[in-house]
This record gives structure tokens, C-alpha cells and sequence, in this order.
């Protein structure tokens, strides 16, 4: 990857949106709500505490995560999509 997040962001790719409902009705691109699930593709260096040593990372390369709706700045990259964001925009570590 030619990407390197710095400090305390993460790289990831968001997974796909739904096409179908669960009720079987298949949704225009339009309809679909923007994912809030994505794949760890890169971390930064991490965050620097207060005592001057780096934090270490709680999530790491290829896991899946949850993150806010409306968290980090979105980027094309070799015409995929990708995301920017903070760890603290983490919500979750998906099993």
C-alpha cells in the first residue's frame, strides 16, 4: 500500500453496501445508506501520550471494524474508495 496513515489514523476500506433488504427488495444506488463497516488496510506511527512515548494501536492490519457514520475524510485512491480516520472514530472490532 503507498498509503501511510500518520500518527493516529487508520487507513480502511469500506466494505459494501447492502444490495437487497432483508425482505428481498434490491436497492437502487441511490437508497443505499453509506456503509459504517470497513477492512484495517493501514495504521500510522500511533498517538504520542502525554509522557512523550507512543500509544500502541487497538486495532490492527486486516481487521474489520464499525466506525460513525459520518467519521473521516473520504479518498480515491487507483480508483478505490477509501477512508481516513481517527482511531477514537472506532467504534468497534468486528469478529
Amino acid at each position: 500500500m503507498a498509503i501511510k496513515p500518520l500518527g493516529d489514523r487508520v487507513l480502511v476500506k469500506p466494505l459494501e453496501a447492502e444490495e437487497k433488504t432483508k425482505g428481498g427488495i434490491v436497492l437502487p444506488d441511490t437508497a443505499k445508506e453509506k456503509p459504517q463497516q470497513g477492512r484495517v488496510e493501514e495504521i500510522g506511527s500511533g498517538k504520542i501520550g502525554e509522557d512523550g512515548k507512543s500509544v500502541p494501536f487497538s486495532v490492527k492490519k486486516g481487521q474489520k471494524i464499525l466506525y460513525g457514520k459520518y467519521s473521516g475524510t473520504e479518498i480515491t485512491y487507483n480508483s478505490q474508495d477509501f477512508l481516513i480516520l481517527k482511531e477514537e472514530d472506532i467504534l468497534a472490532i468486528m469478529e
